[in-house]
């Protein structure tokens, strides 16, 4: 999924490494697997700089374009920045192009999947066996936190942003009302889309970009008065041109709902999974975000024993980590530089 570039995208070639079948933590596994990347940089000598971009449910490696450049969080005359592309993103092997394993047929796959793929294209195409930081925002923050608990190989400094360590009910609700949407619509057979479905994916952007993505206070300052709200809200709509596959969705979104880094691969619970954390972190979340509750955020800084908690004073809810306000963006380049200095 990669749909016209945003002003603050960087154009990089994408590379896509092939690396076999694929090991899922349920003992499924998913054949052919082909891992989507983009890199900025150089890697050091001594192969210590290396800065790994999660990317959030919908998006694809320019999702952290923000944080890149000179003067900004990540320096690529300083980091060898790779920014990888999460399964069932339309870009990694993905439900809606699997040869050997296409739509529903495609197992189910976890975060943890996603950081066991991010870890073999790390150490077996790339040649790093330590990372200077782990960065994500949303699912990509869930990322960075399932790599701080399970070190597939040594992480020195995690950066999570509205991200919490499990899934919240509302979460969970957000996203099973956002499924609905798309089911809802006639291209759902009750198994799988015969086609696209653009009434779906209509009332899907409505739950998922506006009620639950931004705050109140977000949508009252963009819009001039209440006439104007859904005239307003449909240019958005029409401007909104990232749209994924609906399975891809899917399956991220059931991956987002399982997530908790607290559960084993043997399917219990280890309850002092965030306290064994010895990486420095910072989590990072506004005071209101409709969609991962800044509480969550708030738990695990409080569980992980080198972290610490910054509020984002933003606005804009969910969407203060999309690159789209200049002083969120301004905001995170100075807290995460300062952090990783």
């Amino acid at each position: 999924m990669h749909g016209p570039p945003l002003r603050w995208h960087i154009d990089r070639p994408h590379q896509c490494a092939s690396l076999g079948d694929l090991a899922l933590e349920s003992g499924d596994v998913i054949r052919d697997f082909r891992h989507s990347y983009a890199t900025h940089g150089k890697l050091d000598a001594a192969r210590s700089n290396a800065v790994l971009l999660c990317s959030a449910i919908t998006g694809n490696h320019h999702r952290l374009d923000y944080l890149i450049g000179s003067g900004r969080a990540l320096d690529p005359g300083r980091w060898f920045i790779v920014a990888v592309d999460p399964i069932g993103n339309g870009l990694t092997t993905s439900p809606s192009f699997s040869a050997l394993q296409p739509r529903m047929d495609f197992p189910r796959f976890s975060i943890r999947d996603m950081v066991t793929a991010q870890a073999r294209l790390v150490k077996e195409v790339l040649g790093v066996r330590r990372l200077a930081a782990v960065i994500g925002a949303s699912m990509g923050g869930m990322q960075a936190l399932q790599w701080a608990v399970d070190a597939p190989i040594p992480v020195d400094r995690v950066v999570a942003m509205t991200a919490p360590a499990r899934t919240s009910a509302w979460s969970v609700a957000v996203n099973e009302a956002t499924r609905s949407c798309l089911m809802a619509d006639p291209a759902w057979n009750g198994r799988e889309f015969t086609g696209d479905p653009e009434r779906g994916w209509r009332a899907w952007f409505y739950v998922q970009r506006v009620l639950a993505s931004r705050s109140p206070e977000s949508l009252e300052s963009a819009t001039v008065a209440t006439a104007e709200v859904a005239q307003e809200l449909a240019g958005w709509h029409a401007g909104w041109e990232s749209r994924m596959e609906a399975h891809d969705f899917l399956y991220q979104s059931w991956a987002y709902d399982r997530h908790d880094v607290r559960r084993t691969v043997t399917g219990g619970y280890d309850d002092d999974a965030l306290r064994r954390v010895s990486a420095p972190a910072i989590l990072l979340a506004p005071a209101l975000d409709l969609y991962n509750p800044a509480s969550g955020v708030r738990e695990a800084a409080a569980a992980i024993p080198n972290a610490r908690f910054v509020e984002i004073p933003s606005s804009h809810g969910h969407q203060c980590t999309s690159g789209s306000d200049p002083a969120d963006v301004d905001f995170l380049n100075t807290r995460i530089a300062e952090f990783l200095a």
